[in-house]
C-alpha cells in the first residue's frame, strides 16, 4: 500500500463526505470485492445508524499496510493517475475509509494466509491505529462502523424518522441486489437488528442471479440478447422485457429493477434510462403505462480508456467519452428487439440530433449490426426458413434518403438499406414482423401461421376390430380395478383407480355419528368415540335402521353396476395390437417393453421359482488361538515401550471433549479449557490496553507512588525522544501495554521534576494510582522485565475475562485438526507442569489405564 502522489491526489481528490448509511456500505462492499471476496455478510443494528459490519472472506490486509489502512490517499489498487486508463478495481482514490472515520468509531479485523491469528484494530477520526488486540475471526476483513454520525447531530436527526430509516433500509437492499446480478458466484446476506432480511446463495450464470434476485416470475417474461459493435468496441449484453408481454409484469413504478452496468459498476445514466423507457413504452398505447419502469438488466462493456469515474464522490455517474457510439448500439439492440413504433419519437434524436425514419425488419436489423437475440419462442419451419435469408427487398429508395447523414452509425445501417432496396419487391416493417403479419401466403394473403399436427379421427380407424363393432364407439369407458384381487398386476396398480367397497348400514350410520360425538365430546379418545357409536348403533329405532340397510342396498346396487361396466371391457391381456394402441389414446400405460418385468415383481403369485445360488467355493485354513496369541505376546515384547506425549482417540459427541492415550492412560481432553489457557497467556504477554486521554491529568509524587525510591524507579524506565516543549513521554512497553501514558518534565534537580498521567485505560473498571504503584513494586522488588510480569491484579481479571468471553465464541464441535493443533501449542508454550485453566480446572480428567496382560483385563 502506496501513498499518491500529490498531483495525482490533486486530480481525483473528491472531498468525499458520507452522507448516508448507504454510501458507508457501498464503499465497504466494493473493498470486499477488490480484495477478492465470495462471501459477503452485512449486518446492521438500527438501520445501521448504531452499528454498521462488513464481514468477508478475501485476502485481508497485510500486517505491513495496516497503518495506513486508513489514512487518506493511501491505496493498493493505483500509483497514478495514468493508471485509470486500465483501472480493473471499484475504488481508486483510497479516501473511504478515512471519510468513515471521520464521522463514526470504527475498527477493522483482518487476517491473511500468511498470518497465524486474526488482528483487531481499532482506529480514531484520522484513520490512526489507537489499539490492537488477537481476535478469533477467520480470513478475509471485518469493518465496524459505530456510532455513525455521532458528531453530527443535523445528520443524525435526518434519520429520526421511522420513514427514513426503512427508506435507507430498502436502498441497501437495493445496492446489494446490483451486486448480486452483476455478479453471480458472489454469496450475500442482508441481517437487520438479528433478523436476515435479504440473503441470496451462489450461482452459476447472470439468469440464476436474475432467479434469486428477482424471482421466477419477473425472469419467464425477461429476454437474454446480446450485441457487439466493433468501432468503437462495445458489448451489450442483458435481460429484457418481451415484446408484447404484459406491462404489470414487466415494469414497476419506481426505477429499482431497472438495472444499468458500465464495466460492472452499477451506474445512474440519464440518456440511457430515457432511451430504454421510451422504446419500452412505445409498446403501450395507454397511458396509465407512460409513468413506468421497465424492468430489465443492460451491462455495457467499454474500453476502461474511455471511461471516467472518477465524477462524482459516490462513483454511481460516469462519463463515456464514446457516449454517442453506445447510445447508438443500445437504440440498435432496442430497435431490433422492439422496433419502432409510430405513435413514439425515436429516443436518439434529442440525443444526436437527427430524424430517423422507421427501419426495415429485424432481420436486416439483425444482419446489419451482428445482433444476437435468442428467443424462447418456438416457430414453424416455414417463418424460420424466411428468417434464415435475406429480407425480401424493395425498390424504392426514399427510406435512405430519409435517414441523416450526421453518424457514421447511421450512415452504415443507411448504407445496407439502400443495398437492399434495389433488389426488394416488398417492404417488410418492424411493426408487422413483431405482429407476425409479416409474410403472407402469396395465394390467399393471410400471414403465415404456425404448422399444426392434426391427430387422427376415429373414423378414420374404421379397418380395427374395435371400431368394426358399432356398439362399442358409444360405450363409455371406466377406469376400475374389478373383483381379481387374488391376480392383481402390476399394470393394473398403474393404469387404473380402485373403487371402493360398498359400505354397510354399520358403517354408513358410523360415518355419520362419529362427527356428531366428537362435537359433543371434543376430548374423548378413539376408543370412546368408537364405544359410544356402537351404543347408539344398538339403542337405534327399527325404522332409522332400515333406512341405512335401505342406502347400503343402493350403495351395493351402484357399486354392481360399476363393476359390470368395468368388466365389460374385456381381459387386460389383448392381442390385438389395434385394440392395444386405442386404449393406450384411452388411459396412461407403463411402457410395452417393462410389463414383464413389472409383473414379475408385483404378481402375487411368482411365475417361476427362483433358483438358489451355487454354493461359493471354500477352503479350510489352520488356526490356533493359542499360538496367535503368543505371537502377539512376542510382537508386544519385542516393540518399544509405551509411546510418549498425547495421542488422539475419538471425540465424545455428547460432551464435545475428546479422549486421548497419554502412555498407557485412557484421559478426557477437554480443548476449550486448553484454548482458554492458551489465549490468557497470549493475552499477558501481548495485548495494549487503549488509553483514554485524562481531561484533569494526575500528579505523581513521592507520597502517591509510595516512596522516593518508587519514584525513581519509574525514572528510570524507557522514555521517548524529548518533545520541542521539553516533555519526555515514557514509552516502556511495561506502562503502556497496562494503560498508562505517563509524561515527564525534567527540571535541575529531582524537587524540581514534574510527573503526571495523561492518559488512562478505561476499560477496566476503577483503574488507578494504587494499579501504578503495583507495577513499580514488580519492578523494583521482583526484578520484572516483561509484561506479563508487570500485570496488576484488575487488569489481569480483566484479561482473564476477556479469554473466556473469546473462548466462548468459538465452535462446539472442533475438528481434529484444530484440537492437534491445539494439543501441539499447548506442550510448546504451557509446558508439562501448567495444565489446568484460569479457574484452576484441569484439561485432563482420567478415565482409566491400558491393561498390559490378560490378567490386568477386567473383560
Amino acid at each position: 500500500m502506496k501513498q499518491l502522489p500529490p498531483d495525482t491526489v490533486r486530480l481525483l481528490s473528491s472531498s468525499q463526505v458520507i452522507t448516508s448509511i448507504v454510501n458507508v456500505l457501498k464503499e465497504l462492499i466494493e473493498n470486499s470485492l477488490d480484495a477478492g471476496a465470495s462471501s459477503i455478510d452485512v449486518k446492521l443494528e438500527n438501520y445501521g445508524l448504531d452499528r454498521l459490519e462488513v464481514r468477508d472472506n478475501g485476502h485481508g490486509i497485510k500486517a505491513a499496510d495496516t497503518p495506513v489502512m486508513a489514512v487518506r490517499h493511501f491505496t493498493s489498487k493505483i500509483c497514478s493517475h495514468d493508471d485509470l486508463q486500465h483501472l480493473e478495481t471499484y475504488g481508486f482514490r483510497g479516501e473511504a475509509l478515512g471519510s468513515i472515520c471521520a464521522v463514526a468509531e470504527v475498527s477493522v479485523t483482518t487476517k491473511t494466509v500468511a498470518d497465524d491469528i486474526s488482528t483487531q484494530y481499532m482506529l480514531n477520526f484520522t484513520g490512526e491505529i489507537v489499539s490492537q488486540k488477537p481476535s478469533h475471526l477467520g480470513q478475509g476483513t471485518t469493518v465496524s462502523v459505530l456510532k455513525l454520525f455521532k458528531n453530527l447531530p443535523v445528520r443524525r436527526q435526518y434519520y429520526s424518522s421511522t420513514k427514513k430509516c426503512k427508506e435507507e433500509l430498502k436502498k441497501a437492499q437495493d445496492l446489494l441486489m446490483a451486486y448480486a446480478i452483476i455478479k453471480p458466484d458472489l454469496r450475500l446476506t442482508l441481517v437487520h437488528n438479528k433478523v436476515v432480511v435479504w440473503q441470496k446463495a451462489k450461482v452459476a450464470d447472470h439468469r440464476s442471479a436474475l432467479l434469486a434476485t428477482l424471482g421466477p416470475s419477473a425472469v419467464a417474461n425477461l429476454l437474454p440478447c446480446h450485441h457487439h459493435q466493433e468501432q468503437p468496441e462495445i458489448f451489450l449484453e442483458g435481460f429484457f422485457p418481451k415484446p408484447g408481454a404484459d406491462y404489470s409484469s414487466t415494469s414497476s413504478s419506481n426505477p429499482d429493477k431497472t438495472f444499468i452496468f458500465v464495466n460492472n459498476r452499477p451506474v445512474h445514466h440519464k440518456d440511457i434510462m430515457k432511451l430504454l423507457r421510451q422504446h419500452y413504452i412505445a409498446q403501450y398505447p395507454d397511458d396509465p403505462a407512460r409513468n413506468r419502469y421497465p424492468t430489465l438488466v443492460l451491462k455495457i462493456s467499454v474500453s476502461p480508456s474511455s471511461l471516467d469515474v472518477n465524477l462524482t464522490p459516490d462513483k454511481t455517474q460516469v462519463l463515456l467519452h464514446e457516449k454517442e457510439a453506445v447510445l447508438t448500439a443500445v437504440e440498435a439492440l432496442l430497435v431490433s428487439l422492439y422496433g419502432y413504433r409510430t405513435g413514439s419519437d425515436p429516443p436518439a434524436d434529442k440525443q444526436l440530433g437527427h430524424e430517423i425514419s422507421p427501419l426495415p425488419s429485424s432481420p436486416l436489423q439483425t444482419d446489419v449490426s451482428r445482433l444476437v437475440i435468442e428467443q424462447s419462442v418456438e416457430m414453424d419451419d416455414s417463418v424460420t426458413n424466411h428468417s434464415g435469408k435475406e429480407a425480401p427487398k424493395h425498390s424504392d429508395t426514399a427510406l435512405s434518403t430519409a435517414i441523416s447523414s450526421e453518424s457514421k452509425c447511421m450512415e452504415r445501417l443507411e448504407d445496407s438499406v439502400v443495398s437492399a432496396a434495389d433488389k426488394s419487391k416488398d417492404q417488410l416493417l418492424a411493426e408487422d414482423w413483431s405482429r407476425g403479419t409479416a409474410l403472407t401466403d402469396p395465394l390467399s394473403r393471410e400471414p403465415l401461421q404456425p404448422v399444426k399436427i392434426h391427430q387422427p379421427s376415429k373414423h378414420n380407424h374404421s379397418g380395427s376390430d374395435e371400431f368394426k363393432n358399432p356398439s362399442s364407439t358409444n360405450k363409455k369407458m371406466f377406469n376400475a380395478i374389478t373383483e381379481k384381487r387374488a391376480a392383481l398386476t402390476a399394470y393394473d396398480l398403474i393404469s387404473n383407480r380402485a373403487m371402493r367397497a360398498p359400505l354397510s348400514p354399520a358403517a354408513l350410520f358410523e360415518k355419520e355419528t362419529r362427527a356428531e360425538v366428537l362435537r359433543e365430546k371434543p376430548t374423548a379418545s378413539l376408543q370412546d368415540i368408537s364405544g359410544a357409536v356402537h351404543e347408539r348403533w344398538k339403542n337405534l329405532r327399527e325404522e332409522d335402521r332400515k333406512k341405512y340397510e335401505e342406502k347400503a342396498k343402493k350403495h351395493l346396487e351402484h357399486h354392481d353396476q360399476r363393476t359390470k361396466l368395468a368388466s365389460a371391457e374385456g381381459p387386460r391381456e389383448l392381442n390385438v395390437s389395434t385394440s392395444r394402441s386405442h386404449l393406450r389414446s384411452q388411459k396412461r400405460k407403463a411402457p410395452q417393453s417393462n410389463q414383464q418385468l413389472l409383473d414379475e415383481l408385483f404378481s402375487a403369485q411368482p411365475q417361476k421359482k427362483m433358483k438358489s445360488p451355487a454354493p461359493k467355493p471354500s477352503q479350510p485354513l489352520p488356526c490356533s488361538v493359542p499360538a496367535l496369541r503368543l505371537q502377539l505376546q512376542r510382537l508386544s515384547s519385542q516393540s518399544s515401550a509405551a509411546p510418549r506425549g498425547l495421542h488422539l482417540v475419538n471425540r465424545l459427541a455428547s460432551q464435545s471433549a475428546w479422549v486421548i492415550l497419554c502412555g498407557q492412560r485412557l484421559m478426557l481432553l477437554n480443548p476449550f479449557r486448553v484454548e482458554e489457557a492458551l489465549l490468557f497467556k497470549r493475552l499477558l504477554e501481548n495485548n495494549i490496553l487503549p488509553a483514554e486521554s485524562l481531561q484533569n491529568p494526575i500528579q505523581l509524587t513521592d507520597g502517591s507512588l509510595g516512596g522516593a525510591e518508587y519514584t525513581d524507579a519509574l525514572c528510570n524506565m524507557e522514555k521517548q525522544s524529548p518533545e520541542l516543549n521539553g516533555q519526555i513521554v515514557f514509552s516502556d512497553p511495561r506502562l503502556v501495554a497496562n494503560g498508562f501514558k505517563i509524561k515527564l518534565t525534567p527540571g535541575l534537580t529531582s524537587a524540581e521534576r514534574h510527573l503526571e498521567v495523561t492518559a488512562m485505560a478505561d476499560c477496566v473498571p476503577f483503574l488507578g494510582l494504587e494499579d501504578l504503584r503495583e507495577i513499580l513494586t514488580a519492578v523494583l522488588h521482583r526484578k520484572a522485565r516483561t509484561v506479563q510480569e508487570c500485570r496488576p491484579l484488575k487488569v489481569t481479571n480483566y484479561l482473564q475475562g476477556e479469554a473466556v468471553r473469546l473462548v466462548r465464541q468459538l465452535p462446539t464441535n472442533l475438528s481434529r485438526e484444530d484440537v492437534e493443533e491445539t494439543l501441539l501449542r499447548m506442550e510448546q508454550q504451557l509446558g508439562e507442569n501448567n495444565h489446568t485453566c484460569i479457574h484452576g480446572c484441569p484439561f485432563l480428567q482420567h478415565l482409566s489405564e491400558i491393561p498390559s496382560t490378560d490378567q490386568e483385563s477386567p473383560y
